[in-house]
């Protein structure tokens, strides 16, 4: 039977660590924790749990730290976690018929929490499906200095494991980030995965123009296939270009990738929401999109959920008919909306159980 370690590079983690630990112990053989320099509780919480606990000196490089943390085990197989997951579903059972063949990578599936802001004081929490490759064979390392990648010639393969991350719901890192991005990219100026990355990392900054600048140039060097992230990317764009309030950019983007974004819920989701904003930023100019508000939400949900798009929670289900309440709450189809408000709110969601009240309370007053 091949043995499987957890490998982890942590920094001050006592917010979360144990919680990660404690779920994930049962599905590996030996835990081997790598430190850069914490001053918390962090080494005491890993030794609780029997980790083989190891130092490095930080320096600005997250494979260099993955890969050293990596030196440490002994395994067959290395699971590599950061502290802020937590697993929710899969067991050892399900990956050992996986982990027979040495030669390919297992792909975990994540469910990346961030507030979404406050509906009626309750705070509103939202969230989207990733993928990422972290059950790797002895012998496998990572490459770039930020968001990196396991560097293998072997075949990616979804694993039946289930995580959840709330580590975007913490920020604080942004500047560190675009920092080592930006150093990075000196040096490989047309890496598509950098400047989508360093794109990203300005959006979450809130800095659209400039996260704008870098998207159009990941959009011109980024490879029609085989790069997995590019619908992210893309939708991204969209939405920063809705920021900066370039509709005919994002007009221009929808055109041309329709058609091979055309099974994307996210896509026309944001699709939507380009059309309506267009139309009330200058009605006379884009009045034309008018009737693709209605088509763009309907479209969602035929789609439905699909996770393995790597989407937000929502886009193909409750959030689209939210939307499509909207729509049909200001073109004067009350009937229409609230039935479109009622599908999301048997989801949770808290936007359409306000709209709801809001419309129950005027017609209780009309009367």
């Amino acid at each position: 039977m091949k043995t499987l370690g957890l490998v982890m590079i942590v920094k001050n983690e006592e917010r979360c660590l144990g919680k990660c630990l404690e779920r994930v112990k049962d599905l590996v053989d030996k835990i081997y924790i790598t430190d850069t320099g914490s001053t918390d509780r962090t080494r005491e919480i890993a030794a609780s749990f029997g980790a083989v606990v190891s130092d490095y000196v930080w320096n600005q490089d997250f494979s260099a730290a993955r890969n050293f943390a990596l030196d440490q085990s002994d395994c067959d197989w290395n699971l590599v976690l950061d502290a802020d997951e937590y697993l929710i579903e899969g067991t050892r059972k399900d990956i050992e018929p996986f982990m027979e063949n040495m030669e390919h990578v297992g792909a975990i599936q994540r469910k990346d929490y961030y507030n979404e802001g406050t509906v009626d004081e309750k705070e509103q929490v939202a969230y989207m499906y990733t993928w990422a490759g972290r059950l790797i064979p002895r012998g496998v390392r990572f490459s770039g200095k930020i968001h990196e990648q396991e560097n293998s010639v072997f075949p990616a393969e979804s694993l039946p494991l289930l995580f959840e991350h709330d580590g975007y719901q913490q920020g604080g890192k942004e500047e560190r980030n675009l920092a080592i991005l930006l150093e990075e990219l000196k040096e490989k100026p047309k890496d598509p995965y950098l400047l989508f990355q360093t794109a990203r990392t300005l959006r979450g900054m809130k800095r659209h123009e400039e996260a704008c600048k870098y998207f159009e140039e990941f959009r011109k060097k980024v490879p029609l296939k085989g790069a997995a992230y590019r619908t992210t990317g893309l939708i991204q764009y969209l939405y920063s270009l809705i920021e900066i309030q370039d509709f005919d950019t994002a007009l221009k983007v929808i055109e041309d990738e329709q058609e091979r974004l055309w099974d994307y819920a996210d896509f026309h989701f944001t699709c939507g929401i380009i059309f309506m904003k267009a139309i009330l930023a200058d009605t006379r100019k884009y009045i034309d999109y008018l009737p693709m508000i209605e088509q763009a939400y309907l479209r969602c949900l035929e789609i439905v959920e699909v996770p393995l798009h790597q989407g937000i929670h929502g886009c193909g289900s409750f959030k689209a008919s939210h939307n499509l309440g909207t729509w049909y709450e200001v073109s004067g189809d009350i009937s229409k909306a609230l039935e479109c408000y009622r599908r999301a709110a048997d989801e949770g969601y808290l936007p359409s159980i306000s709209r709801i009240e809001a419309l129950e309370n005027t017609a209780t007053s009309a009367k």
